[in-house]
């Protein structure tokens, strides 16, 4: 597995390959096959792999809090809603959510884990989204993904193999 801090510059080498990859996706990939084969490698490769070690998407977002989550995450950290909004958060523009003030996200604690516990959003329990339906409609943002997650990096390189795509030169 490529180690957290190449990640981003051996994704980024790879632009063009990756991106000819999804087209190739897009037109040769089935839907529920593909879904498969990106559940079945995010189960195998993240059985192994302690996300506290990387942390890459807690360190390049900010994480991202749904309003009805306030109250609930303020009682965990054992303060007021108002205080938890005024420390850590800011309002989204477009929706009724909110988001950490900084990056790396406001609730990445040193040892790599989360202050929050399990009252983590879901968007960030759910990332990379790997393992999530209708990957074939959601190539794009993959590309986003594999520049900042190890083992999704990882699963495009072997959904490569396993399609035996190769650019041409």
């Amino acid at each position: 597995m490529i180690h957290p801090d190449k990640v981003r510059a051996e994704a980024k080498k790879k632009g063009n390959e990756n991106f000819k990859f999804r087209s190739y996706l897009k037109c040769h990939a089935d839907d529920d096959e593909l879904d498969r084969q990106f559940f079945r490698l995010h189960k195998e490769l993240f059985a192994d792999y302690d996300c506290s070690k990387c942390r890459n998407c807690c360190k390049m977002y900010k994480g991202s809090i749904p309003a009805e989550d306030i109250d609930r995450d303020a009682q965990y950290l054992g303060i007021t809603p108002e205080q938890f909004v005024n420390d850590y958060l800011e309002k989204e523009e477009y929706d009724m959510s909110y988001q950490t003030k900084h990056k790396p996200c406001d609730f990445l604690q040193e040892d790599g884990n989360c202050k929050l516990g399990d009252c983590k959003p879901d968007s960030c329990k759910k990332y990379p989204y790997t393992n999530q339906p209708e990957r074939l409609t959601s190539l794009f943002s993959v590309l986003d993904v594999i520049e900042i997650c190890p083992v999704a990096f990882e699963i495009f390189e072997r959904l490569k193999k396993e399609y035996g795509f190769r650019v041409r030169r």
